[in-house]
């Protein structure tokens, strides 16, 4: 590093304004009645700016403190950063307060494929742009991803440990879920299920670290015995045929995955065999307008998809759970 880069590092916008001040004020007391100030703060920090330069910025004139010939180029100076300061703060306003600025939405895939189209559907010109994304992590991954993308569409059990404090969670749906089978399985005929009803059936799961895995692993212990996992499948329309084939039981979401013709769903008791959706972003990211439409555009389709498939379920005589 160069000393003279090393000076200029340590200057600053406040010791610039007072050194502009004091070139046309004529007077530190006068200088700090306009910056509403101590005149001990502005003697302060025109020391520490000294300090940063390497000839003198100002010089006594009698009892007044004046400027050298250094300190008012410096003072020039200062204008010229004061108004490439307020055209940077125009511009940040400008982006924040932009209603149709750019924002990108990651989700995981059973999420993507229930609130992407939602988002997209006769979508107002006017309207924020959106980037869509899909991302199908392990549990602990999701907040990483608010890195690369405004708003994170992510999952995770009731039980399980909160996000970091690093991020901002949203939950959106509070979603069952239930037991997927043949229409023509034995269990069909049976309204609700319980872990021992269904510990002792060939199953499909996904792979660890994804949430899912904490019910599986619930149901073994409330039925007392070691589920037999057969294939292992994160996909839920994959899982669903295979489970229309005969590949075995698995759990699916009640909300956010396409009815397979072949298949029921049965609910669950005796596990919480709830999974949370949320949406996570970086607390500064709800700074910008855009932002906090596309979020709001999200709590309105989770009310949508929640609202329709329990109409869908008390149809089909399955209660319904209650709102989030």
């Amino acid at each position: 590093m160069s000393f003279k880069h090393h000076y200029n590092e340590r200057m600053n916008e406040r010791q610039l304004r007072i050194l502009r001040e004091l070139g046309e004020l004529g007077s530190v007391t006068a200088v700090a009645e306009a910056l509403l100030m101590t005149p001990s703060a502005i003697s302060q920090q025109l020391r520490l700016l000294q300090r940063s330069i390497p000839v003198p910025l100002t010089e006594r004139d009698g009892r007044r403190l004046v400027l050298t010939d250094a300190g008012r180029a410096l003072a020039g100076a200062a204008i010229e950063v004061e108004s490439a300061l307020a055209r940077a703060r125009h511009c940040v306003d400008e982006f924040v307060d932009e209603p149709a600025g750019d924002v990108s939405v990651a989700a995981f895939h059973s999420a993507g494929a229930t609130f992407f189209p939602i988002l997209l559907r006769g979508r107002d010109p006017q309207a924020p742009r959106l980037s869509l994304a899909d991302e199908d992590v392990a549990q602990d991954h999701f907040p990483r991803l608010t890195r690369d993308y405004d708003l994170v569409l992510a999952h995770h059990l009731a039980h399980a440990q909160p996000w970091p404090r690093t991020v901002t969670a949203t939950t959106l749906l509070r979603e069952p879920l239930d037991v997927a089978m043949p229409a023509d399985h034995p269990l069909a005929r049976e309204e609700r299920l319980t872990p021992r009803d269904v510990a002792d059936r060939p199953w499909i799961t996904v792979h660890d670290g994804f949430p899912l895995m904490a019910t599986i692993d619930a149901i073994a212990a409330a039925a007392n015995r070691r589920l037999d996992i057969v294939h292992r499948i994160n996909e839920f329309a994959v899982v669903a045929e295979t489970v229309a084939a005969g590949g075995g039981l698995a759990l699916m979401p009640r909300w956010t995955t396409r009815r397979h013709p072949a298949l029921v769903l049965r609910p669950l008791s005796g596990v919480h065999a709830i999974r949370h959706i949320d949406v996570l972003h970086r607390p500064e990211r709800v700074a910008r307008k855009a932002v906090r439409t596309v979020l709001g555009e999200l709590r309105r389709a989770a009310e949508a998809i929640r609202g329709a498939d329990d109409a869908d379920f008390e149809a089909s005589g399955i209660p319904a759970v209650g709102p989030p």
